[in-house]
């Protein structure tokens, strides 16, 4: 059994694995870049705390404080991988970034340390090169809202040993995931594979002037029955993810759809649900 996992990123999916990791008995080392950024996660537990109430039956104040306990917050990487029996990287959505956050945790990480990726769109076999042990190296991917959507997918790369694969769904599991198991690479997962060309269509759409991005969630949630529609989906994942997928694409509508992002609303605080305000505003 992993007991020590260290998560690298605090961000909007990045806070939401440690915590749910926590909560389900893990220790977990929370690393970010600086203490300023570290600073701000007491108020995240807060949010956290309060979703877990609404939303998970068995959550009381003692399983709150205590999953809050068992996190540990650090700005030195050497510091934050010291004891870790697995990683879970989940750092900007950028390759350069990620490949050298792997250099440097392939410096520092013990020799028994499983290494996992949270991308959500890059193949893992652009990053394992970067690491010391590439058989050791996968994706677990998690959906946002990890207590509700609780999917834990667990990719290979074409180096990955099977041993380690089962370990990583197992580990999964113990966090209160679903293993979803995928045998070969796949950018995007299973879950993105399905669920960004509909983000896409939704923005083109919105970007082309076709409809408002209201009444775009409106037909899909009528339409579907979904509880969701795109852009409630995009204010849940946070507006940075989708501006760095799409801010150097060469398709016009895909940059200007990037161009609105950063200027309507990342550059006005609305960076997603997450602070209260995306596409919508939230309480």
């Amino acid at each position: 059994m992993m007991q020590n996992l260290t998560v690298l990123g605090t961000g909007t999916l990045g806070s939401q694995i440690i915590f749910q990791s926590a909560y389900s008995g893990k220790n977990v080392v929370a690393y970010d870049i600086s203490d300023e950024i570290l600073a701000k996660l007491p108020a995240r537990w807060e949010q956290l705390k309060e979703s877990y109430r609404r939303d998970v039956k068995d959550a009381t104040e003692e399983k709150l404080d205590a999953a809050v306990s068992r996190i540990r917050t650090t700005a030195d990487m050497k510091d934050a991988l010291k004891d870790a029996d697995i990683v879970i990287e989940a750092v900007p959505e950028r390759l350069d970034i990620k490949q050298d956050t792997w250099k440097k945790v392939s410096e520092n990480a013990p020799a028994k340390t499983i290494f996992c990726t949270n991308s959500s769109t890059l193949p893992p076999s652009k990053i394992a090169p970067f690491t010391d042990r590439p058989e050791k190296f996968l994706c677990l991917h998690f959906a946002n809202e990890v207590w509700k959507y609780n999917t834990g997918e667990v990719m290979v790369q074409p180096k990955t040993d099977p041993k380690v694969f089962e370990e990583v769904a197992q580990f999964a599991e113990e966090i209160g995931m679903v293993p979803i198991r995928i045998r070969k690479e796949q950018p995007g997962y299973l879950l993105n594979s399905l669920l960004v060309p509909l983000l896409d269509a939704a923005s083109d759409l919105w970007v082309r002037g076709v409809a408002s991005f209201e009444d775009i969630d409106k037909t899909w949630r009528i339409g579907t029955g979904a509880p969701s529609g795109p852009f409630q989906i995009f204010d849940t994942v946070g507006m940075m993810t989708p501006y760095n997928l799409n801010k150097d694409a060469t398709d016009p509508v895909k940059k200007e759809f990037a161009r609105r992002l950063k200027e309507d609303y990342i550059d006005k605080g609305r960076t997603g649900k997450i602070a209260g305000h995306g596409f919508y505003d939230y309480e």
